[in-house]
Formats: structure tokens, C-alpha cells, sequence
């Protein structure tokens, strides 16, 4: 190794170690878009805890991942670069889904013949949506996610007969795959039986799904319940508790990018992973007690609400 090469190495391990080691020269680092701050450095992970605790409690009721709620509440309210706040939004999605899976299998809620096909497209074209992430300005990623986010609700609203879609015609392929099963209503004391239609449309826009999600950073929550259950005609409570699941998979490829592009800040990571994984757990055991008509109007409400903020914020109306 030559001289300058050794040089090279020295100071990024320096830095690197200076960064993790020293908390309030971290925050510092991320808090250039706005050093106006005037709290102390120990108050802000405090606050994520809190703030992340609550978002995984939420995130799971929704269905749509913690990282679609992480991202426009942090990057808005929160002295970090939007670069830290979507490498953590990656983590924090993954987290909680992780956290919650298990609970949701046993519930026979998330499906994993339903979730597997999924995943690897997802996983796949997240890892392209990632790297032309990072190409793009800020601005210009937050309005697209609020456009994005805004047809989704839009969608959901003006769709009948979400909570126990009507599947018509049972696709070929669906059955091939045993994408199909039966839960128990706990809300009604029910046992409810679902099958698939229109699985290969379905296949086809979860590429799309993946690359907007390694593209924003929020993971695939967000959409995973809309393709679930308005197109291939899943009940919307199994919808939800497969997208906790399925986002576990996929956010793990988008993930890495961010972890190479040196996008991850401990100070940030571990309060949020910690808050929102003890916060999925709560989630979980909520769920399966929740009526699916008060699940719809909870899961558009907060689609809604974070779009409405992410298009404000990218349009510098509110920032």
C-alpha cells in the first residue's frame, strides 16, 4: 500500500470512529440544513424514541411499513440531512416488520406463499430505485412521494368493498402458487376464506412498487396494501399484516445502498430501531383485535397525512 493510500485510510477510519464516538459532533454533521437548533444534542434521541415508539404502534395498524411514516415526520420535524433520514427510514421499516412478523404468521394473518413471489421482485428493483435516490435532489424526491402517495389514497378512498374484496375469477397462476387460505374475524368471530385474481398484473407493479420504494426510502408498505388488496383481491387485514411482513424482505436490498453511500448515523438508528421495533410489537396485538372497516379509514387517514406533508415540504411551502 502506497504512502497516500495509507493516508487515505488513516483519516477515514479516524472519522469514522470520531462520528460514532462522539455524539454531539455527529449530530452536528446531520444538522446542517438547520443549525438554528437550540437543543442539546442528548434531547433529539430522546425525542426519536418517543417519536419512533409511537410510529411502529401506528405502522402496523397501517400496514405501510414504519419507514412511510418515519420519513416525512423526521425529515420535517428533526435537525438531520434527508440522506440520514432515509438510510434510517430503510432500517426502521425493516425493523419493525421484523418485529411484528412473527406475531402476524402466528395469527395466520401474513401469508408467506403471498409474500415470497413478491419479495423478490420488490427486493430486486428496490436496489436500482436506491441508487437513482441518491442521484436526485431533495425536493424533487419529497413532491414526487406526496404525488405518489396522494393517487394511492385516492384509490383506496373511491374503492367498494375493500375490506373483503370480491375475487370473481380465481387466477390460474394464484392457484399454482397456493395463494390462498382462511383467517379467523376475531372482531366478528368468523372464519373468512380468500383467493387471488389478477396475479400476474399484480407481479408486474411491484417492480414499480420496489423501485419508488428504494427510490424514497420508505420502504414498500406504502403500496404493498393497495396492490394486495385492491388488485389481487386479498381481505384488507390480511393485506396489512402481509405488507408488515413482505416489507421485511424487501427493504433489506434498498437497505444496503444507503449503508454503502455511507448514509447511516448511530446517533439516529439506534433510538429509532429500538422505539420502533418495542412500538411493532403493541402494533401486532392491536391488530388482530381491529375491526377492517375502522382499518380502512386509519390506513387512508395516515396515507393522507403523510402525503399531504411530503408534497408541502417538496414544494417549500412548508418547510
Amino acid at each position: 500500500m502506497s504512502q497516500s493510500s495509507k493516508k487515505t485510510a488513516i483519516t477515514i477510519l479516524s472519522s469514522s470512529f470520531i462520528l460514532i464516538a462522539n455524539p454531539a459532533l455527529a449530530l452536528a454533521k446531520a444538522a446542517e440544513s438547520n443549525p438554528q437548533t437550540t437543543l442539546a444534542w442528548w434531547v433529539w434521541p430522546l425525542l426519536l424514541f418517543a417519536v419512533s415508539f409511537l410510529i411502529g404502534v401506528l405502522a402496523v395498524l397501517a400496514g405501510i411499513g414504519g419507514g412511510t411514516l418515519f420519513v416525512p415526520i423526521v425529515g420535517g420535524f428533526f435537525p438531520f440531512h434527508m440522506d440520514f433520514v432515509r438510510g434510517a427510514g430503510l432500517l426502521v421499516a425493516l425493523s419493525g416488520s421484523i418485529s411484528a412478523g412473527p406475531s402476524l404468521l402466528k395469527e395466520r394473518l401474513a401469508d408467506l406463499r403471498l409474500t415470497l413471489p413478491a419479495a423478490f421482485i420488490t427486493s430486486t428493483s428496490s436496489i436500482v430505485g436506491a441508487m437513482v435516490g441518491f442521484a436526485l435532489p431533495v425536493n424533487i424526491l419529497q413532491t414526487a412521494l406526496g404525488i405518489t402517495i396522494f393517487c394511492i389514497v385516492a384509490f383506496m378512498a373511491l374503492a367498494k368493498n375493500s375490506e373483503y374484496p370480491l375475487v370473481k375469477k380465481v387466477s390460474p397462476l394464484g392457484k399454482a402458487l397456493k395463494m390462498n387460505g382462511i383467517y379467523l374475524e376475531s372482531s366478528t368471530g368468523e372464519e373468512v376464506m380468500w383467493e387471488v385474481h389478477r396475479v400476474r398484473r399484480s407481479l408486474a407493479t411491484f417492480v414499480v412498487v420496489g423501485f419508488a420504494a428504494g427510490m424514497f426510502g420508505i420502504g414498500a408498505g406504502w403500496a404493498n396494501v393497495a396492490v394486495l388488496n385492491l388488485m389481487m383481491g386479498v381481505p384488507l387485514k390480511v393485506a396489512v399484516a402481509t405488507s408488515n411482513f413482505l416489507t421485511s424482505m424487501s427493504a433489506t436490498s434498498a437497505a444496503w445502498i444507503c449503508i454503502n453511500n455511507g448514509a447511516i448515523l448511530p446517533i439516529m438508528l439506534v433510538p429509532s430501531i429500538i422505539g420502533v421495533m418495542l412500538g411493532s410489537r403493541v402494533g401486532a396485538k392491536i391488530l388482530v383485535k381491529t375491526k377492517p372497516a375502522a382499518l380502512r379509514y386509519f390506513v387512508i387517514a395516515m396515507l393522507f397525512l403523510t402525503g399531504l406533508r411530503m408534497l408541502l415540504k417538496g414544494l417549500a411551502i412548508w418547510k
